[in-house]
C-alpha cells in the first residue's frame, strides 16, 4: 500500500511538472528546437581537417627544377599557392595581415646546387599563432619535399643506367573505423554528448527554483510528498524530453554529417539515458540549493558546458594533462558518454566492452541523485 501511495505521488509530481513545461512554451521549444540548431551550427563550423593551407612562393632560383619543385604543390588539396613574391616584405605583409599561412622561399642557387649532386635549403615560414595548423602544415611541406627529393634520386640513378630501386621497407597503412580521416567522424559524437549534458542539466536546473520563486513550493510541502518522490518526480519529464534530444541530434549526425552507427542503436539509446539520469540529476541538485532561476541556470552552465568541453577528452586528449586534472576528469560525466558514443557508432562494439564506462556513469548518477534527495529541503526557510 506504500509503495502504490508513493507511486501515485510520484506520477502526481510528474504530471504537474510536465503541466509547467507545457505552460512554458517558449522554454519547451527551446529545450527541443536547440539541441538540433546547435549540433546543425558547431557540426557545420568546427572541423580538425587542415586543408587548402593558403601559401606564397618566393622563387628566387625561377628555373626548371624551382618550377618542377614549385609543381608537387599543386596536385593537392592540402595547400594551396595563393600569391608570388618579389621580396622578403611582400611575404611579411602577406603573413601578417592573415592573407596566407606559410611562405616558400626557394634560394637563388636552387637548380645549380641540384645539378651538382648538393643540398639545398628551402626557407619554410610560417605563421605560428595557430600551432596546430603550423604544424600540419608544416608537416605537409616535408612530405611533398621528401616526394620530390625521392623523384630526383631515382630519375638520377636512371640516367645513370641503374635498375628501378625497390625501397626495402614498405609500409601498408590500413586506417580502422574511419578511414577517410575525416574529423567529423569524431566531432560530431561528441558534440552530440556536449549538447546533451548542457541542456539536460540547463532545463532541470529551472525546476525547484521555479517552484521556490512562484510559491507554489509551499503548497508542495503541506502534502505527503516525500524528498525522493520530488526528486525523481521532477526528473521524469526532463528524461523524456532528453530522449527526444537525443533522437534528433543522432539522426542529424546520421543523415545529414554521414556520421556512421555501426552499432546498436538500442544499446546507445539506453546508456545515453543512464547519462540523462545524471545530468538532468545534476541540474535538480543545483536547482535545490540555489532556490533562484537565474542563478541556477548560471551554475548549471558552469558545471556542465566547460566541464563537458574542455575535460572530458573531446577537443584536448585527457593523457596530455597534469595528473592533477586527469583525476578531475573522472567526475566529468561526458568523458565516458563520448567513449561509449564513439565505441558503438564507429567501431560497432557492444556495451560488454564498455562495462568500466556504464559503471562510472551509474555511480555518478546514484551520487548526484542522492545529494540531491538530501538537498531537497520541504521546510520553509527561516526569516
Amino acid at each position: 500500500m506504500r509503495v502504490r501511495s508513493s507511486i501515485i505521488r510520484l506520477f502526481a509530481i510528474a504530471d504537474k511538472e510536465w503541466l509547467q513545461i507545457r505552460r512554458d512554451k517558449r522554454s519547451l521549444i527551446l529545450s527541443l528546437i536547440a539541441p538540433l540548431i546547435l549540433i546543425l551550427l558547431f557540426g557545420f563550423a568546427l572541423t580538425m581537417d587542415v586543408k587548402h593551407v593558403k601559401t606564397m612562393i618566393y622563387d628566387q632560383s625561377r628555373t626548371a627544377s624551382s618550377r618542377a619543385f614549385i609543381e608537387g604543390f599543386s596536385h593537392t588539396e592540402y595547400i594551396d599557392v595563393i600569391a608570388y613574391a618579389e621580396n622578403y616584405d611582400d611575404i611579411d605583409r602577406y603573413i601578417d595581415s592573415g592573407i596566407c599561412t606559410m611562405a616558400v622561399v626557394i634560394p637563388p642557387d636552387f637548380e645549380r646546387r641540384i645539378k651538382t649532386g648538393r643540398d639545398v635549403q628551402v626557407q619554410l615560414i610560417v605563421d605560428g599563432s595557430d600551432s596546430t595548423s603550423a604544424t600540419v602544415a608544416t608537416g605537409y611541406m616535408k612530405a611533398i619535399t621528401m616526394a620530390h627529393n625521392i623523384e630526383i634520386k631515382m630519375s638520377g640513378l636512371k640516367k645513370a643506367g641503374f635498375p628501378e630501386i625497390t625501397p626495402p621497407v614498405d609500409v601498408r597503412s590500413r586506417i580502422w573505423y574511419n578511414p577517410e580521416l575525416e574529423s567529423r567522424n569524431f566531432i560530431i559524437p561528441g558534440l552530440i554528448v556536449i549538447i546533451l549534458a548542457i541542456i539536460s542539466a540547463l532545463i532541470a536546473s529551472l525546476t525547484i527554483s521555479r517552484e521556490w520563486e512562484r510559491g507554489t513550493m509551499e503548497t508542495l510541502i503541506t502534502t505527503p510528498v516525500r524528498r525522493w518522490e520530488l526528486v525523481f518526480g521532477k526528473l521524469i519529464p526532463y528524461l523524456f524530453i532528453g530522449l527526444f534530444d537525443v533522437m534528433i541530434t543522432v539522426c542529424a549526425g546520421y543523415f545529414v554529417f554521414k556520421v556512421p552507427m555501426r552499432g546498436s542503436f538500442v544499446e546507445f539509446y539506453l546508456l545515453a539515458l543512464l547519462f540523462l539520469i545524471g545530468t538532468s540529476g545534476l541540474g535538480i541538485l543545483i536547482s535545490a540549493a540555489t532556490r533562484v532561476q537565474v542563478l541556477s541556470v548560471q551554475f548549471a552552465m558552469v558545471a556542465t558546458y566547460l566541464p563537458s568541453f574542455i575535460l572530458s577528452g573531446f577537443i584536448f586528449p585527457i593523457n596530455n594533462m597534469p595528473l592533477l586534472v586527469q583525476g578531475i576528469t573522472y567526475a566529468v560525466p561526458a568523458r565516458y558518454l563520448i567513449v561509449i558514443v564513439k565505441g558503438i557508432a564507429l567501431k560497432g562494439i557492444g556495451v560488454m566492452m564498455l562495462r568500466v564506462q556504464i559503471l562510472f556513469l551509474l555511480v555518478y548518477a546514484a551520487v548526484v541523485l542522492i545529494i540531491a534527495v538530501r538537498k531537497m529541503s520541504l521546510t520553509l526557510p527561516e526569516n
